[in-house]
């Protein structure tokens, strides 16, 4: 069963103060990076998978999505969620994303924004979002980078140049990591980018975009304590189609 670290009361009060979850999709760096990989909405079947507060399942049906079903295992989140919707055409469910059995060719686009890398059976939850895609499907997540993932030690040091560095450590041993961030003993997984992107073509999905992203130099000037994010790349967004 995946962790259920959203339920655990330091946490989730810790994240619901983070910018993303008080401002939204807006307050998420990545946002407009991740927006520019979606296919237009209009009139499609939509699954957020680890929708937490909802926030891109509303967005999606003002997007013109005829239906959004946002799933998560936590309680917490999914009642911040359904307490912040009025809206019959979007459902959320409690569900563990290690278990999932999804209806076949049921979606036209499955998107997930920074849950994948809490999930251990990775592999059999891609093959199910295939399995549950329409022909011609979008995969459309975001996930840690490895670079983040990777490292046994937080700590960093100062290059020649002065800047923030960061250990990489046995970045090929891959499996779960145990990180302080927001509570104590948050367990994510390891992979390294070839896993995640060599995952997804064994299932059958053709991969139509891979971006390590940084924020830009605009994004910078509006937030400069942003520029160390420049050093090496929080986040791995990929996009990925079923072709049959």
């Amino acid at each position: 069963m995946t962790q259920n670290i959203y339920d655990d009361e330091e946490f989730f009060q810790g994240y619901s103060r983070l910018r993303r979850s008080v401002e939204g999709l807006d307050g998420a760096p990545e946002w407009p990076a991740l927006r520019a990989l979606l296919p237009n909405l209009s009139g499609l079947a939509v699954l957020d998978l680890g929708c937490g507060f909802g926030w891109f399942c509303r967005w999606a049906r003002q997007q013109g999505a005829a239906h959004v079903l946002g799933i998560d295992i936590s309680e917490k989140m999914l009642a911040r969620g359904r307490a912040a919707t009025i809206d019959p055409a979007i459902t959320y469910t409690r569900a563990d994303m290690e278990r999932l059995d999804l209806p076949a060719d049921s979606f036209d686009v499955v998107y997930s924004s920074l849950a994948l890398h809490y999930v251990e059976n990775l592999s059999g939850l891609t093959a199910q979002v295939h399995r549950a895609l329409l022909p011609g499907g979008h995969l459309v997540f975001s996930v840690e980078h490895p670079i983040f993932t990777a490292p046994s030690r937080p700590s960093w040091s100062l290059d020649a140049a002065g800047r923030k560095t960061w250990p990489v450590d046995g970045y090929l041993n891959e499996g779960p990591r145990s990180t302080d961030w927001l509570a104590k003993g948050v367990i994510k997984q390891h992979r390294t980018l070839a896993t995640y992107i060599n995952m997804l073509i064994g299932v059958g999905f053709a991969i139509a975009h891979v971006e390590e992203w940084g924020p830009t130099e605009e994004q910078i000037a509006a937030q400069p304590n942003w520029a160390d994010e420049r050093q090496r790349p929080p986040f791995l967004l990929v996009t990925a189609t079923r072709h049959n």
